[in-house]
């Protein structure tokens, strides 16, 4: 895809918004941001962090945070949350004293803005099979009726698992496991009734040079390799972000920054962190390196992303907050990055 220009925007940036681990998904014009890390292994609170997109610059009263109702999740690092149907769900993470996943069988959290309400919901069938509880792992939803949860770090190892849950019939579904070597920090979304799969650490080294892609109504895989030279395509990472937006009203993918060589430390240390950001045409199958303007965000990985969708249906914004830096500094900024 030629001539694409990109502008990032800062739009907040404080003490209390620094963290690593988190998730941040977009609801309308809002951002929420809830759990991660300031110290490695001491998650936040559980309250709410509200960002305003609306202003489209930095302001000091772009950033709320709420206070956390009497039923809310317990605070947690590596968790993941998704947008559907004016709510924000969040499955699984890490927490408690020993901070090992945290097991809610197969519960999943919804929190409705309308009404400042935390709900745990349960599967229909508590016998029924479900995912079990992990951290870092990734999660979409298709804006219909589907949450997807992928990969992630149990108690021990990795996982390569594909779950379904539908939030109308409380109901979880497996789907076929992605390609191999099972994965924590990779990133999923959906475009098209297909879920994207990339990158991600399978406990040696970064992952890269491939797109998997599940096809959702025919429950099978297929695989789009390319280059990861950092030049035909980005580089092996993990712990970054792959989001489905729309530029110039056709359909793309996005990836951008995350770890590239991970710290001797584990989650407790920064490896080489990326700076970068590629698009992806799904219709023409082909990478294009995208060079923003102005002063860009510092390079950063395990942070939180979502888009935010253009009022005129053919452009949207990614929205980034946060993440670990390459000093090992956790990053309390928010922005807003334009594809036009």
């Amino acid at each position: 895809m030629s001539n694409i220009s990109a502008t990032w925007t800062k739009l907040a940036s404080s003490e209390r918004l620094g963290r690593s681990s988190q998730s941040l998904s977009v609801l309308g014009s809002r951002a929420w941001v809830f759990g991660g890390e300031l110290v490695p292994r001491q998650p936040v609170d559980n309250r709410l962090d509200v960002i305003e997109l609306s202003s489209g610059q930095e302001s000091a009263a772009a950033a709320t945070t709420l206070e956390a109702p009497a039923t809310a999740p317990i605070p947690r690092v590596g968790l993941a949350t998704a947008a559907l149907k004016g709510a924000l769900y969040l499955f699984s993470g890490r927490g408690g004293p020993a901070m090992a996943p945290i097991e809610e069988k197969g519960g999943i959290w919804r929190y409705t803005p309308s009404q400042s309400l935390w709900e745990l919901i349960e599967p229909a069938d508590p016998d029924a099979p479900h995912p079990c509880s992990r951290s870092y792992h990734a999660m979409t939803s298709d804006g219909s009726d589907n949450i997807y949860v992928h990969a992630g770090c149990p108690e021990k190892g990795r996982l390569s698992d594909v779950w379904s849950f539908n939030v109308e019939s409380r109901t979880w579904t497996e789907l076929p496991a992605a390609p191999p070597p099972p994965r924590g920090g990779t990133s999923i979304t959906v475009s098209g009734g297909k879920l994207y799969r990339m990158n991600g650490f399978d406990g040696k080294s970064e992952l890269g040079g491939a797109i998997d892609v599940l096809d959702l109504a025919a429950r099978t895989w297929s695989t789009i390799p390319f280059k990861p030279d950092g030049i035909q395509g980005p580089e092996p990472r993990s712990v970054g972000a792959l989001l489905a937006v729309k530029v110039k009203g056709k359909d793309s993918l996005v990836t951008l920054f995350g770890e590239r060589d991970p710290s001797s430390l584990g989650h407790a240390g920064a490896g080489r962190m990326l700076g970068d950001v590629w698009l992806f045409d799904l219709g023409r199958q082909e990478w294009t390196k995208v060079e923003p303007r102005g002063d860009a965000p510092l390079p950063r990985g395990w942070f939180g992303a979502d888009v935010a969708a253009g009022d005129d249906g053919e452009h949207d914004a990614v929205i980034v907050h946060g993440g670990l830096a390459e000093d090992n500094s956790r990053l309390g900024d928010v922005w807003e990055l334009r594809l036009d």
